[in-house]
């Protein structure tokens, strides 16, 4: 097998690492090996070194790596990312404080806004002023920026965010700034300017967006610098690239420098993985529902597209998707995938109040110390020890026997902690657990249907993730769904995901001209200049430019609104443009304006090389001792049900309840449902109308 080469998706979960081999002739392999939270890049360069073993290979047959990270919201999250310092405008150091006039949370007089990611204390002002058409009103006074540079010096600073007035329609002054400061602070003080992150109007949203970006671009970086070294150490030196948030890849010092989108990485290639390998744009509406160790999450693909957005907040706790809860994080203004995540995962710890109510995270056990069933030094029960105790999972060993659990640790502790302080049954209690679980996570899948205007009951629901499959059926009954796709690879379905994503790059323009003053060939000309910034940039970073494909759209508003549309510019004709426009404004706010001028805001392309791969076929499953086992379904009591293989599935439906149990997950079809398997091998399982 040496004479092969590889390519491999590696995406980092809260419990497990997910790992995809893909052979040059088209073979997939799947691992999962325990995620080291400690140093994420250890885990992955051992389970490489082992996986070169396995295949007689050595390490130079592998020539690409595509790697998700939960790293850049995970420091966001704990707040633990860098010492950041804002440069900006006089007279704009207090614009993160004052954000936009939005609350999550309508009638609450205790909400706290976020605090700013930049302190008050690290927020400098130096004078200079541009118009909004770019034009200097008041020069850069560089003596200010040496002066903050030497505050910054003082106080220790890890990271500088560059954000003046106007700097979309003249980034000089941020250029001179952030050289003044590279050269006053030295290389290891990361630096990045409003300018380059976010070249678009909107004051707050751009100085959000690049502060987020400094605060986590030193531990992406530090990440990124550990990760080359650790497979630079087992002799892995091919190019790696990132998964980002707009569900594209890049290079991984592509990466580095636009740290913010990395945020929400893992999500979205599951979404990608959904679109591509099992819609393929024949179903009309798909649901993906991802669910691992410490979230669940939920997007909507409708012919095979997946819904996406511009604006997204992360830091907010529960994220119910981007059009609906605004004010409780932190904006970043990038291409996101739009997916809503709520914290409910194998690993959500099950607990009880004062009042004696039951909830279910959102506080996760994670990967260390985990479920107590994992033995790894959990005390806390989570819904992994009721799933153990339904007899949803096996009570022996996860990941084809080579994770080994301590089944009566994990009965123990949910007895001990929730069912005998409430006086029930160990059985009924698993049961109530998994019920409330089920309802917190039918939210996140609400957020992207119904609170849309989508009725759920229509739409097929795509379960993955290490535990999406185990309660996928009792979320689509809860939901009124009646199909559910378990996909192949359910388990480690996002890093699949990876493999099967193009290469995908944003820029942006803004357009200095007024309305009606930007004909077709001014029009042109503003598109030529941002397909060059294009293929410049993915040049640089080694791609092969005769493959490459570009996409425009431009953002579009009627003079004097405060918000615009963004429309495809498949025809560089600026009345064309404008019709698209008026016929999307109609379908948005039900109505058009056939007297007020159409302004061009921004230019976008989408540069794209599409992924050019080999048909892929799955290698034999690993085997497994599978042996039937009680499980408990539901109020009536526990019975014996067969535990099978993927593989003894076919065409014709198999009447439930049964468990279908895999390297990577378990699948649990019930009472009155039945599965059978696809032709792409993909289990499908009808639920009885309610």
């Amino acid at each position: 097998m040496a004479q092969h080469s590889y390519r491999i998706g590696i995406d980092i979960g809260g419990t497990f690492t997910d790992i995809v081999i893909a052979r040059d002739d088209g073979l997939i392999e799947t691992r999962k090996v325990p995620s080291t939270p400690d140093d994420y890049s250890r885990g992955i360069a051992e389970a490489l070194g082992r996986l070169v073993a396995d295949h007689g290979s050595t390490p130079d047959r592998i020539n690409g790596i595509v790697h998700a990270t939960t790293v850049a919201t995970n420091a966001i999250l704990e707040y633990k990312g860098a010492c950041t310092g804002l440069l900006t405008t006089e007279g704009f150091r207090d614009v993160l404080e004052m954000r936009r006039l939005r609350i999550p949370v309508l009638y609450d007089l205790q909400y706290d806004k976020p605090k700013p990611l930049a302190a008050r204390h690290l927020r400098l002002e130096v004078r200079e002023r541009l118009g909004p058409d770019g034009t200097v009103r008041m020069p850069l006074n560089e003596e200010d920026v040496r002066e903050a540079a030497a505050q910054f010096r003082q106080q220790k600073v890890e990271a500088v965010a560059i954000s003046f007035l106007h700097a979309y329609a003249n980034p000089d002054h941020e250029i001179a700034a952030e050289a003044i400061l590279r050269a006053e602070l030295g290389e290891d003080v990361y630096i990045c300017r409003g300018s380059e992150i976010l070249p678009e109007i909107r004051e707050y949203e751009r100085t959000s967006t690049v502060v987020v970006n400094a605060y986590i671009g030193p531990v992406v970086r530090n990440y990124a610098a550990a990760l080359t070294t650790r497979l630079a150490s087992i002799g892995v030196t091919c190019p790696v690239e990132m998964m980002h948030s707009g569900g594209g890849i890049m290079r991984l010092d592509s990466a580095v420098k636009r740290a913010a989108s990395l945020v929400e990485s893992g999500p979205a290639a599951g979404v990608i993985a959904c679109a591509r390998l099992v819609s393929g744009g024949n179903e009309p509406s798909i649901i993906s529902f991802d669910m691992g160790g410490t979230t669940a999450k939920a997007a909507l693909i409708e012919d095979g597209e997946p819904a996406r957005t511009t604006e997204y907040e992360v830091g907010a706790g529960i994220n119910l998707s981007s059009k609906l809860v605004k004010g409780g994080g932190y904006p970043i203004k990038m291409p996101f995938i739009d997916v809503s995540e709520i914290g409910a995962g194998g690993g959500s710890i099950v607990a009880i109040d004062r009042m004696n109510q039951v909830s279910v995270g959102p506080q996760s056990a994670g990967a260390y110390p985990g479920p107590v069933c994992y033995g790894l030094g959990g005390t806390q029960a989570t819904l992994t020890d009721a799933f153990l105790t339904l007899g949803y999972i096996n009570d022996v060993a996860l990941a084809g026997g080579t994770f080994p659990l301590q089944a009566d640790a994990g009965r123990a502790a949910l007895n001990d902690q929730v069912a005998r302080p409430l006086g029930l049954d160990l059985t009924k209690t698993a049961r109530g657990v998994l019920t409330l679980a089920v309802t917190t996570m039918t939210r996140a899948v609400k957020a992207v249907s119904t609170y849309r205007g989508r009725d759920p009951r229509y739409s097929t629901l795509v379960a993955f993730g290490g535990n999406g499959p185990v309660v996928a059926a009792e979320v689509a009954k809860a939901l009124g769904i009646r199909r559910v796709v378990i996909p192949r690879a359910a388990g480690v379905f996002s890093a699949l995901g990876l493999l099967r994503s193009d290469v995908e790059q944003e820029f942006v323009r803004p357009s200095r001209r007024r309305a009606g003053e930007l004909d077709d060939a001014g029009l042109a000309e503003l598109y030529a200049e941002l397909t060059e910034d294009g293929r410049r940039v993915l040049a640089l970073e080694g791609y092969d430019l005769s493959r490459a494909e570009f996409h425009y759209a431009a953002d579009l508003r009627y003079v004097g609104q405060a918000y615009e549309l963004t429309v495809p510019a498949r025809r560089l004709v600026f009345n064309e443009l404008a019709e698209l426009f008026h016929l999307e404004h109609e379908r948005t706010y039900g109505h058009r304006s056939q007297k007020d001028q159409v302004h061009l805001v921004n230019a976008r392309l989408t540069a794209r090389l599409p992924l050019v791969a080999p048909t892929q076929r799955f290698g034999a499953a690993p085997p497994q001792r599978r042996t039937d086992r009680p499980v408990s379904f539901d109020e009536t009591g526990t019975a014996t049900v067969a535990v099978i293989g993927r593989a003894d599935l076919d065409a014709f439906p198999r009447r439930g309840p049964f468990v279908i149990e895999e390297y990577d997950c378990t699948c649990v079809v019930g009472p009155g449902q039945t599965a059978r398997l696809d032709d792409a091998g993909n289990i499908d399982i009808a639920l009885e109308a309610a």
